[in-house]
């Protein structure tokens, strides 16, 4: 921490003389340039949000899940930081959302969804949400959406280099490294990213209450007592190497490989009144993710290729005290996974028609087990399960556009899960431009999908169903968005959008008479709403910008299936964490090398229970988050320096994510960058 604040104050040291270098500078009127853009055939008709690659990198500490909760509408359910983050769109569940990495499936065979708090934003060139229908044109099985993640060459020009060094609140701190090489056909890149906390933050329980007590011993009065998170230490370490080169004729090959090492603790629930010594409750996990590319690019059509590997390793162990100081296994549950993965795309433009194909296809092997735990299947010893599953996922559309005004696009996908296809999945895609003069486009779209159960849905001991059917839906889409600027003064830009969604066959995992849950397709679930988008930027003098960007949700998200029984209250209701309405607003202003960023996201109550019975904790209060940081760079003849400072949780407020689950106050952050000028 001290060698922090000595980079500090010499930096301060050194503001007014790069504040008089920027005085000095001259100001060069640059004659007005019109840029013509088309919309890319690709597009027609396709909701998209795309996440600005400014905000990928803001800091270093940011995890996807802390991207996607102030930059977008879609929902986030977080533990915390450095534990289970999950995305939802539009009132469905986090398996509902698909989730790729350079076109290579995230989605945990085994549980269905993505852990978000795992994708360092930092190791992320490029990100975009495809919402309802628009999931259709990259995989099936997104009832909700989909989330496109991927890289991108570095662009560099000779050696370069990156480091930074964030301090946080809690003994936290953040590293990030990368070491860059480019010339006219190679770029090659190397990305770290190492984050530690032992994560002891304050907070009010408000599930406990100590008594007063007067000189008597008679109770006078309560209070909810301020506790320490306990047991939440993390360590996680990314490592991202990549390999680009360029034949400078049309061809590119690439490598990716993406390595975790990732050691967290579980914290304990505000309602757990044991030591923390009498717990370890740890979860590790170990994954490697390869891929290999090859881009064939000629003047009127396209050819990609990819193959690539994933295997993960992952740890689950709950040790308790037994009351003679020894320390009892309780569960040790172990998962392997190995995915292996091809995928082939092309493309082909002929006039104003565009065809295109895909095929994918998602060997997994899957085995899970519990040490702890032997079940007997006749005579027959089964620990957890070991199988595997073939994913293939095919596609073709024709996209048309007859004039410069309208578009329409077809798409046909089938896929295969195991031995099972489902019926095809059709998606029809139309957008018009109804003004130039304001750009305002009108899109719509409908879609069928199809979601197959995860593995763990089929096979984990006990309570699997092999039985279950694959969930089923309809989407409708429709909307408007337009973009107006003035080349030197502002601009401004924003969309709404109205979808309307059915799914079938919800699955759930419910209780049994045998004491275990098993899952169950009992619901079919009402989702719509509407969704809105707004950017502006302002500049309101020659050294002094404004930006503003901000997203709206209304989503109900309604079960209406057959009661259960005569007591099951659920139909007709929200459903479990899944607020009704989200928004968010950030705000950047600039002045030379300055910045000051305001983040602001809203997400409104929550229930916790299906019945939407707010008795006993059923329900988790509206909350506010408000996040600042301000930012100063250094430009030197040898380096570019940055410092910056970050407030998280500005207001000091006590607010949840998940039921139980302690969440920290206010905080600070403070980050050191630099990254040296090499002469070539």
């Amino acid at each position: 921490m001290r060698r922090l604040f000595i980079y500090i104050l010499l930096s301060l040291c050194c503001a007014p003389i790069v504040w008089a270098q920027d005085d000095v500078r001259r100001n060069i009127s640059i004659k007005e340039v019109t840029v013509y853009g088309q919309r890319p055939m690709k597009d027609i008709g396709v909701q998209r949000t795309r996440i600005d690659s400014a905000v990928l990198k803001e800091n270093v500490s940011l995890s996807m899940a802390d991207v996607l909760t102030f930059n977008s509408s879609i929902f986030v359910k977080s533990y915390g930081r450095a534990t289970l983050s999950t995305v939802a769109f539009r009132g469905t569940s986090p398996s509902h959302t698909q989730v790729t990495w350079n076109g290579m499936k995230l989605n945990s065979p085994m549980l269905g969804m993505t852990d978000f708090s795992m994708i360092p934003s930092y190791f992320i060139d490029d990100a975009s949400l495809l919402h309802g229908t628009s999931s259709v044109n990259d995989s099936g099985g997104g009832l909700g959406g989909a989330v496109r993640l991927s890289t991108k060459p570095a662009q560099a020009d000779g050696f370069g280099l990156q480091y930074v060094q964030g301090v946080g609140s809690f003994n936290t701190y953040d590293e990030f490294l990368r070491l860059t090489y480019g010339n006219d056909h190679w770029q090659i890149s190397t990305r770290a990213v190492y984050s530690s906390s032992p994560n002891e933050y304050k907070y009010r329980n408000r599930d406990k209450k100590e008594n007063i007590y007067d000189d008597e011993m008679n109770i006078v009065g309560q209070y909810y007592p301020i506790e320490r998170n306990r047991s939440g230490s993390f360590k996680d370490l990314h490592l991202l190497q990549e390999i680009y080169y360029n034949t400078g004729r049309g061809d590119r090959f690439g490598l990716n490989a993406w390595y975790i090492n990732s050691n967290r603790e579980l914290q304990m629930l505000t309602t757990d009144y044991g030591e923390e010594s009498d717990f370890d409750n740890r979860q590790r996990e170990h994954t490697f993710r390869g891929l290999i590319s090859w881009d064939h690019l000629r003047s009127s059509w396209k050819l990609a290729t990819k193959a690539g590997y994933i295997h993960t390793w992952s740890a689950y162990d709950y040790e308790r005290d037994a009351g003679n100081g020894i320390m009892t296994p309780m569960t040790r549950s172990r998962s392997i996974i190995d995915t292996f993965y091809g995928q082939a795309d092309g493309e082909y433009y002929l006039d104003k028609w565009l065809f295109t194909a895909s095929l994918s296809a998602h060997q997994h092997m899957v085995e899970s087990r519990d040490k702890n735990i032997i079940l007997q299947q006749g005579n027959k010893a089964v620990v957890g399960y070991d199988t595997n599953r073939l994913e293939l996922s095919g596609s073709v559309s024709a996209k048309w556009r007859p004039t410069d005004r309208l578009g329409v696009s077809i798409v046909l996908r089938e896929e295969l899960y195991g031995r099972e296809f489902t019926p095809i999945i059709p998606a029809l895609f139309v957008d018009g431009v109804l003004s130039e003069r304001g750009n305002i486009v009108a899109k719509a779209s409908v879609s069928r999908n199809f979601r197959f159960p995860s593995l763990n849905d089929l096979y984990f001991l006990p309570g699997g169903n092999p039985d279950l059917r694959p969930e089923r839906g309809w989407t409708y889409d429709a909307g408007l968005s337009f973009a107006v600027a003035s080349s030197d003064l502002y601009s401004l830009s924003g969309s709404l959008s109205w979808f309307d969604s059915y799914v079938s066959d919800w699955i759930i995992w419910l209780p049994t008479t045998k004491g275990f849950f098993s899952p169950r397709n009992v619901k079919d679930v009402h989702a719509y709403g509407i969704e809105l988008q707004s950017s502006a930027a302002v500049a309101l003098s020659e050294e002094w910008h404004l930006s503003l960007n901000g997203t709206y949700s209304w989503t109900p998200s309604r079960n209406e299936g057959e009661p259960m029984s005569p007591a099951d209250k659920s139909v007709g209701k929200q459903l479990p964490y899944v607020p009704e309405h989200t928004a968010t607003l950030t705000g950047t202003l600039s002045w030379r090398t300055w910045s000051l960023l305001y983040k602001w996201n809203y997400y409104s109550k929550r229930y916790t229970m299906s019945s939407n019975d707010i008795s006993f904790s059923g329900q988790l209060p509206t909350y506010f988050m408000n996040n600042i940081s301000i930012e100063k760079g250094f430009s030197f003849k040898w380096a570019d320096l940055s410092l910056k400072c970050a407030i998280n949780n500005l207001f000091d407020e006590e607010y949840l994510s998940v039921l139980s689950r302690p969440m920290p106050g206010i905080n600070y952050e403070f980050f050191v960058g630099i990254t040296p000028k090499w002469k070539r």
